[in-house]
């Protein structure tokens, strides 16, 4: 099968093409890299800042459309980040893809025009990242996603996306429910995919009475409170000041992936995503390397992947006196983290190898 990606979320895209390869499919990924992030990409298509950064990126667009004819398969991350250009001229390339491929598939990975919605007006879940049972969550970052999708043409251009696309793949539970509510026939839901590269050495050790437990959280510069890494952050220096002895913080501040994951990998638990049901795939990263997950893990992630067994992800509300409550639990039974380690592996192991989520894939387009 002959198939391209279309844009880049957290490696999402990179890592499916990668196991889709080792099944013998032809994959093309065309991306920016997430950005900062810099995430690999077989046609790299980075808008750079200013006025001819943007004419440049034009003309790259235009010259690259041809080459993106012919697929069996085409997927686009997002209905309008797939591409740096603005929803208005966006459409006409989906538009544009849709005459001259086969399929095209529209990923549910992140935030959109559904989901905003479902989250801001319907209010279809407990907490998410615009409110809590206690609280709204109000901050730049959502602010902004809230007026773009409900208000612009983005909202349009994901409602004539979702409408005429051959199907739509949800990565999340959250994202899940906001289209299959519309969508039924068209919606299938597919764990992100992890590339496993054996058991993490890390994973089999325990923490001996001397050693402090390593607590790892990443924040980006400018927007720690749009997942909550603000409210995280805050929980573990309130640990980490009233456990010297027992516990400290390693801190990646806006640094590349690479850098990213090795500062990861000497660690023991990983905080991320308080307002998310369900760990994505920096989470997901991390437990595959072993890391005990303090974050998203409401029952209804473990139930949309079948899952009645493992339970390794300490679940924490939006609350920073709950988070706080749930290291120092770790802290004070330190015996538990070798087995959370243990089950980390197991999780991802059964349910996100990206070598049976290709295989997911594959059906989903083939029968759609």
């Amino acid at each position: 099968m002959k198939i391209l990606l279309l844009g880049e979320y957290s490696n999402v895209h990179w890592t499916l093409a990668c196991a889709l390869r080792k099944l013998g499919h032809e994959v093309c990924v065309v991306s920016n890299g997430d950005e900062w992030k810099g995430y690999s990409a077989d046609i790299p298509l980075v808008r750079q800042a200013g006025y001819f950064g943007s004419v440049a990126y034009v003309c790259k667009v235009l010259q690259l459309l041809p080459k993106l004819r012919g697929y069996d398969v085409v997927q686009l991350i997002n209905p309008v980040h797939f591409i740096d250009l603005k929803a208005e001229r966006g459409i006409r390339i989906y538009d544009y893809l849709r005459r001259h491929n086969k399929r095209v598939f529209l990923g549910a990975f992140g935030y959109d025009y559904y989901y905003v919605y479902d989250s801001v007006v319907r209010r279809t879940l407990r907490y998410c990242d615009f409110y809590t049972p206690t609280r709204e969550v109000r901050h730049e970052w959502n602010t902004a996603n809230e007026y773009d999708w409900l208000h612009t043409f983005k909202k349009e251009s994901n409602i004539h996306i979702a409408e005429t696309c051959d199907g739509i793949i949800s990565g999340l539970y959250e994202y899940d429910i906001a289209y299959r509510s519309r969508f039924p026939e068209k919606t299938t839901f597919i764990p992100f995919p992890i590339e496993l590269n054996g058991t993490s050495e890390g994973a089999q050790s325990s923490i001996g009475a001397n050693r402090k437990i390593r607590f790892f959280i990443g924040v980006q510069r400018h927007r720690s409170a749009l997942k909550g890494t603000d409210i995280m952050l805050r929980a573990l220096e309130r640990l980490v000041n009233d456990y010297p002895d027992r516990a400290e913080m390693v801190k990646a501040e806006s640094v590349p992936f690479t850098q990213y994951k090795e500062m990861m990998r000497s660690s023991d638990v990983l905080l991320d995503q308080i307002y998310s049901y369900t760990p994505a795939m920096n989470a997901l990263l991390a437990m595959s390397q072993g890391l005990v997950l303090v974050g998203g893990g409401e029952e209804e992630n473990y139930a949309i992947l079948g899952e009645e067994e493992l339970r390794p992800i300490i679940n924490v509300q939006p609350d920073e006196d709950d988070i706080y409550r749930q290291l120092e639990q770790l802290v004070l039974c330190p015996e538990r983290i070798a087995q959370l380690k243990r089950d980390s592996i197991t999780y991802i192991q059964r349910h996100h190898d990206s070598i049976k989520v290709a295989k997911r894939y594959l059906e989903a387009w083939r029968k759609k």
